[in-house]
């Protein structure tokens, strides 16, 4: 789809509200699949439609990291009410972006996995180095490379102008499975607190492979 017909559709849909975030983490990650995340960069904007994600509700999941309320200058801006962005790195190279959610004190948040690359795709294959589409957005580390989200982005105003999620009003086949790399978590390793569009082709490699 020509970019200026992305741009668009794109401003003629609604920004979510903060009173969509602050609901359960499980019903937002739901939610979410279907929704498009938006950067607006110096080097241009850059979106997806969001068509995987993963929930993490502290402080009870063993895999969230704010499990038994550990609240620490990483995490702290999961406890005020929902709708910022939680970013942080993986593997010393990697970052992942979160959607906080829920009310103030109750630190929950929404890993986004993968995208469906919408607008500024020649933008987001150059910050990737890959003329792959497919690939170009098919997990937390890869879409965060391709909008350009970094640490710089953490703490970011989901309602505000640079970094934020519009509703599309299309509402896609969800289904669930666990969700992937939590073997620490124990008992919580197999709840089916991962969401993604049924069918989607640029789901995380990782979640095919399961599916195959």
């Amino acid at each position: 789809m020509p970019d200026i017909i992305c741009y668009i559709i794109i401003i003629s849909m609604k920004k979510l509200e903060r009173k969509f975030y602050l609901d359960d983490v499980n019903i937002i990650a739901h939610e979410l699949i279907g929704k498009i995340l938006v950067h607006d960069t110096p080097e241009g904007l850059a979106s997806g439609i969001i068509v995987e994600t993963e929930a993490y509700r502290g402080p009870d999941d063993k895999a969230a990291h704010t499990y038994n309320n550990k609240r620490t200058s990483r995490t702290e801006i999961q406890f005020r009410d929902g709708g910022f962005a939680y970013v942080y790195m993986i593997y010393g190279m990697y970052y992942c972006f979160n959607v906080t959610v829920n009310e103030a004190l109750k630190p929950e948040a929404v890993l986004v996995r993968a995208l469906e690359p919408l607008e500024g795709i020649d933008l987001m294959k150059a910050r990737r180095g890959t003329q792959n589409v497919i690939n170009l957005c098919s997990g937390p580390g890869k879409l965060c490379a391709a909008l350009g989200i970094n640490m710089q982005s953490y703490g970011q105003d989901l309602c505000g102008e640079r970094l934020y999620i519009l509703d599309d009003n299309i509402r896609l086949d969800v289904m669930t499975s666990p969700r992937i790399n939590i073997d620490y978590a124990e008992e919580y390793i197999n709840l089916p607190w991962r969401y993604y569009a049924s069918d989607n082709i640029h789901v995380s490699m990782c979640h095919r492979k399961k599916r195959s």
